[in-house]
Protein backbone atom coordinates (compact mmCIF):
# COMPACT_ATOMS: atom_id res chain seq x y z
CA UNK A 1 0.00 0.00 0.00
CA UNK A 2 1.31 3.58 -0.76
CA UNK A 3 1.17 6.42 0.73
CA UNK A 4 -0.15 9.66 -0.22
CA UNK A 5 2.95 11.78 -1.10
CA UNK A 6 3.32 16.11 -0.28
CA UNK A 7 3.43 17.81 -3.73
CA UNK A 8 3.25 21.30 -5.16
CA UNK A 9 0.86 22.52 -7.81
CA UNK A 10 3.50 23.08 -10.32
CA UNK A 11 4.83 19.78 -9.64
CA UNK A 12 1.88 17.64 -9.97
CA UNK A 13 1.38 20.40 -12.94
CA UNK A 14 5.13 19.03 -14.08
CA UNK A 15 4.45 15.57 -13.56
CA UNK A 16 0.72 15.32 -15.70
CA UNK A 17 2.96 16.78 -18.77
CA UNK A 18 5.83 14.22 -18.23
CA UNK A 19 3.10 11.51 -17.94
CA UNK A 20 1.41 12.84 -20.52
CA UNK A 21 4.73 13.07 -23.09
CA UNK A 22 5.72 9.49 -22.21
CA UNK A 23 2.13 8.18 -22.90
CA UNK A 24 1.95 9.62 -25.95
CA UNK A 25 5.53 11.01 -27.75
CA UNK A 26 7.61 8.65 -26.37
CA UNK A 27 5.34 5.38 -26.61
CA UNK A 28 4.64 6.84 -30.54
CA UNK A 29 8.71 6.68 -30.94
CA UNK A 30 10.07 4.07 -29.42
CA UNK A 31 7.08 1.82 -31.74
CA UNK A 32 8.12 3.28 -34.50
CA UNK A 33 11.86 2.14 -33.84
CA UNK A 34 10.07 -1.59 -32.98
CA UNK A 35 8.49 -1.22 -36.37
CA UNK A 36 11.59 -0.31 -38.04
CA UNK A 37 13.68 -2.77 -36.75
CA UNK A 38 11.46 -5.75 -37.15
CA UNK A 39 11.86 -4.94 -41.03
CA UNK A 40 15.58 -5.93 -40.33
CA UNK A 41 14.78 -9.60 -40.33
CA UNK A 42 15.91 -12.16 -38.47
CA UNK A 43 14.88 -11.01 -34.68
CA UNK A 44 17.15 -13.43 -32.97
CA UNK A 45 20.03 -11.28 -34.00
CA UNK A 46 18.76 -7.91 -34.18
CA UNK A 47 20.33 -5.63 -31.83
CA UNK A 48 18.48 -2.44 -32.66
CA UNK A 49 15.43 -4.56 -32.17
CA UNK A 50 16.32 -5.66 -29.01
CA UNK A 51 17.38 -2.31 -27.58
CA UNK A 52 13.57 -1.23 -28.74
CA UNK A 53 12.28 -3.54 -26.78
CA UNK A 54 14.41 -3.32 -23.80
CA UNK A 55 13.67 0.93 -23.99
CA UNK A 56 10.24 -0.02 -24.81
CA UNK A 57 10.07 -2.06 -21.25
CA UNK A 58 11.64 0.77 -19.12
CA UNK A 59 9.51 3.40 -20.59
CA UNK A 60 6.59 1.03 -19.16
CA UNK A 61 7.45 0.95 -15.89
CA UNK A 62 8.45 4.55 -15.61
CA UNK A 63 4.76 5.66 -16.97
CA UNK A 64 3.68 2.85 -14.35
CA UNK A 65 5.45 4.73 -11.51
CA UNK A 66 4.52 8.49 -12.76
CA UNK A 67 1.09 6.73 -12.74
CA UNK A 68 1.12 5.85 -8.93
CA UNK A 69 3.11 8.88 -8.22
CA UNK A 70 -0.08 10.78 -9.64
CA UNK A 71 -2.33 8.47 -7.91
CA UNK A 72 -1.07 9.25 -4.51
CA UNK A 73 -0.17 12.84 -4.97
CA UNK A 74 -1.73 15.48 -2.77
CA UNK A 75 -1.36 19.09 -3.27
CA UNK A 76 -0.49 20.93 -0.49
CA UNK A 77 -1.87 24.50 0.10
CA UNK A 78 1.29 26.63 0.14
CA UNK A 79 -0.17 29.51 1.87
CA UNK A 80 2.66 29.68 4.81
CA UNK A 81 1.97 32.54 6.93
CA UNK A 82 3.88 35.56 5.94
CA UNK A 83 7.92 36.10 6.94
CA UNK A 84 8.08 32.38 7.92
CA UNK A 85 9.21 29.34 5.77
CA UNK A 86 6.81 26.74 4.76
CA UNK A 87 6.22 23.96 2.13
CA UNK A 88 6.70 25.61 -1.40
CA UNK A 89 8.84 28.56 -0.08
CA UNK A 90 11.91 29.60 -1.88
CA UNK A 91 14.17 30.14 0.86
CA UNK A 92 18.10 31.65 1.01
CA UNK A 93 20.41 30.07 3.54
CA UNK A 94 23.90 31.52 4.34
CA UNK A 95 26.31 28.73 5.67
CA UNK A 96 27.54 30.47 8.87
CA UNK A 97 30.89 28.74 8.65
CA UNK A 98 31.79 29.08 4.91
CA UNK A 99 29.73 32.18 3.73
CA UNK A 100 28.35 30.23 1.26
CA UNK A 101 24.55 31.29 -0.25
CA UNK A 102 22.65 28.44 -0.48
CA UNK A 103 18.56 28.94 -2.79
CA UNK A 104 15.94 26.04 -2.28
CA UNK A 105 12.72 25.95 -2.98
CA UNK A 106 10.94 22.90 -0.56
CA UNK A 107 8.91 20.70 -2.35
CA UNK A 108 7.99 17.15 -1.67
CA UNK A 109 10.26 14.32 -1.71
CA UNK A 110 9.25 13.03 -5.01
CA UNK A 111 9.84 16.65 -6.24
CA UNK A 112 13.23 17.11 -4.74
CA UNK A 113 16.42 18.21 -6.91
CA UNK A 114 19.48 19.14 -5.53
CA UNK A 115 21.06 20.44 -8.63
CA UNK A 116 17.55 22.11 -9.38
CA UNK A 117 17.13 24.19 -6.25
CA UNK A 118 14.37 21.67 -5.08
CA UNK A 119 14.92 20.40 -1.73
CA UNK A 120 12.66 17.85 0.15
CA UNK A 121 10.71 19.07 3.25
CA UNK A 122 11.96 16.04 4.60
CA UNK A 123 14.99 16.69 4.55
CA UNK A 124 17.09 17.36 7.70
CA UNK A 125 17.73 20.94 6.44
CA UNK A 126 14.38 21.69 5.08
CA UNK A 127 12.94 20.45 8.77
CA UNK A 128 15.40 22.57 10.52
CA UNK A 129 14.35 25.62 8.26
CA UNK A 130 10.27 25.23 8.44
CA UNK A 131 8.94 27.99 10.44
CA UNK A 132 11.93 30.40 10.87
CA UNK A 133 12.04 33.50 9.74
CA UNK A 134 14.46 35.87 8.03
CA UNK A 135 17.67 36.64 10.70
CA UNK A 136 16.90 33.02 12.13
CA UNK A 137 19.86 30.92 12.58
CA UNK A 138 18.94 27.03 12.50
CA UNK A 139 21.09 24.13 13.57
CA UNK A 140 21.43 20.78 11.32
CA UNK A 141 22.65 17.98 12.38
CA UNK A 142 25.00 16.29 9.62
CA UNK A 143 27.51 13.46 8.83
CA UNK A 144 30.03 15.33 9.30
CA UNK A 145 28.62 17.39 12.32
CA UNK A 146 26.55 20.47 13.26
CA UNK A 147 26.49 23.03 10.78
CA UNK A 148 24.51 26.29 11.06
CA UNK A 149 22.48 28.22 8.75
CA UNK A 150 21.26 31.76 9.21
CA UNK A 151 17.88 32.31 7.11
CA UNK A 152 18.68 35.00 4.57
CA UNK A 153 15.64 35.72 2.33
CA UNK A 154 12.49 34.05 1.94
CA UNK A 155 10.07 34.37 -0.82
Amino acid sequence: MTESTQITAAGLRDLREELEHLEGTRRQEIAERIRTARSFGDLKENSEYHDAKNEQSFLETKILKLRDRLAHAVVVNEDTPAGEVGFGSQVTLRDEESGKELVYKLVGATEADLAGGKLSVESPVAQAVVGAAVGDVVTVETPRGARSYAVVAIA
